[in-house]
């Protein structure tokens, strides 16, 4: 069985408590999912911090799912998420996720974590 990576954005509290979510999960049923975080990750995926912190990346095999995709891998690995990961697949829903996530809620937690970092710096 391969392995599904995950990328996520470990300076954003929401995003680093809902993979800690994941991961126990996966660490419990012994799932081929391996997470890791963005800070140090980032370059061994190809991808500068800001590009990657916009939305979740996932490695599945040899491509690369980012935003919808890459949950949809997630979960379908995950036995209490199978059902999530078939409803979002589905043809009309998986298309509004995708407007949903790429458009409103990764641009908010972008925009939250960009706050946080302007903070750090003042």
């Amino acid at each position: 069985m391969s392995e599904t990576r995950i990328l996520y954005n470990d300076g954003c509290p929401i995003c680093s408590r809902e993979i800690r979510h994941y991961d126990r999960l996966a660490q419990a049923g012994s799932l081929p999912l391996r997470f890791e975080a963005l800070s140090t990750s980032a370059a061994d995926w190809g991808l500068d911090e800001k590009t990657a912190a916009k939305q979740i990346h996932a490695k599945h095999g040899d491509e690369i799912l980012v935003g919808v995709p890459a949950f949809l891998a997630m979960w379908a690995e995950i036995p209490r998420y199978r059902w999530l990961a078939r409803v979002v697949g589905l043809p009309g829903v998986r298309q509004i996720a995708h407007v949903v996530y790429t458009y409103g809620l990764a641009p908010a937690l972008f925009a939250f974590h960009q706050r946080r970092q302007r903070r750090r710096t003042l």
